[in-house]
């Protein structure tokens, strides 16, 4: 059996679905693995260093199309590439249904399986394979970095003979893993930290870390059983509005990380709060890409309003691609080791797995 993947659109997508530290766990499980010259050159990894573990290169895309039983990517093939896919062959990748149901429609008719890594469920069996996590948590320090970079002053409080420069204060929006990872990157470098959830169970993982948590009044705890937060009644938007923009007074850096997957994010920084924000802060914007927590925020630019930097990624992964390739390529190993029939050498679309279950697109 062969495993492949094709070069992504690199305007769009840095980070690739197969790095040559995973090849040896693919090996054992006596699957062949299939590359198109050049796969990780942007990424500094040559086709020698794939060779040398035991890959095939091939010309080009087509023909790792041709050969390939299953396709690991990043995201959805472009539509070059979907008159080249067969039947029954196996598509793996972050597919984003919500967004390309149309396109995956198209694959489905053409009888491609298709399974999408950010539907699956959240149980302790596919931990390994949870790309949302070990993708977000990168996300999450890197925003930090960045938001960092711009803000014109230090991060730490610094006492000298010339006076003290009081800490920066930071607010995270939204306690997942991004958010958790953001509190502690900016915790260790000195900053004062807060952050505020719907979810109140995330209480006690804010303070664990440093950060001081700000519950809104009469708060109820909304929480899915899969850990994602709901949407909030209007009643609480409004306590929460009204908290953060006497909070953002204060504040010299947002992180904002809060999604709802499938919905467009939740709008939770309006530009009312952003106008009583100090000249000189700056809102860094992991949504952006599903709409911003940030009223102002625009997808992959710098918005100056009133002297408050919002900054808006569609992908700040793309800033540490090899970091976030290597932890995508174990996540996808996983997953294909749970799909892979070890005994009968195949794939087996087994439905009453609940991993294969949620994951496949139907």
């Amino acid at each position: 059996m062969k495993i492949g993947s094709i070069k992504e659109n690199l305007n769009l997508e840095q980070r690739i679905a197969i790095t040559p530290e995973i090849i040896k766990k693919y090996k054992s499980l006596e699957l062949n693995i299939i590359l198109p010259k050049g796969y990780g050159e942007h990424l500094g990894i040559s086709d020698n260093e794939f060779i040398n573990e035991g890959v095939e290169i091939l010309d080009n895309d087509e023909k790792v199309i041709l050969e390939a039983d299953v396709i690991l990517q990043m995201n959805l093939i472009s539509e070059e590439s979907f008159e080249r896919l067969k039947n029954e062959q196996i598509l793996i990748g972050v597919l984003n249904p919500y967004i390309n149901k149309e396109k995956i429609n198209r694959l489905l008719d053409k009888k491609v399986n298709c399974f999408s890594l950010e539907l699956l469920p959240r149980i302790t069996r596919a931990q390994s394979m949870d790309i949302l996590s070990s993708q977000a948590n990168l996300a999450g320090y890197k925003a930090v970095l960045d938001s960092f970079a711009y803000y014109q002053k230090a991060i730490p409080m610094m006492m000298t003979a010339a006076g003290t420069i009081p800490a920066a204060r930071v607010l995270v929006v939204g306690a997942g893993v991004a958010g958790l990872q953001a509190i502690a990157t900016a915790k260790r470098m000195g900053a004062i930290v807060y952050a505020t959830d719907v979810r109140l169970a995330s209480k006690e993982q804010v303070e664990s870390l440093g950060g001081k948590f700000l519950i809104v009044e009469g708060a109820e705890n909304l929480e899915t059983e899969g850990g994602y937060a709901k949407e909030t009644s209007k009643e609480f938007k409004q306590k929460q509005e009204n908290l953060l923009k006497e909070t953002l007074k204060k504040i010299d850096i947002v992180i904002c990380t809060a999604l709802i997957p499938g919905k467009k994010a939740p709008l939770i920084i309006k530009k009312d709060m952003i106008d009583v924000m100090q000249s000189g802060s700056v809102i860094y914007d992991l949504a952006a890409s599903q709409g911003g927590n940030s009223e102002l925020t625009k997808v992959n630019e710098i918005i100056d309003h009133k002297g408050v930097k919002i900054m808006g990624d569609s992908n700040i992964l793309n800033k540490l691609p090899n970091s976030a390739s290597n932890l995508y390529a174990k996540n996808i190993f996983n997953f294909v080791s749970n799909l892979y029939d070890k005994e009968n050498k195949k794939i087996n679309i087994n439905l009453e797995d609940e991993i294969i279950e949620k994951t496949q697109i139907k």
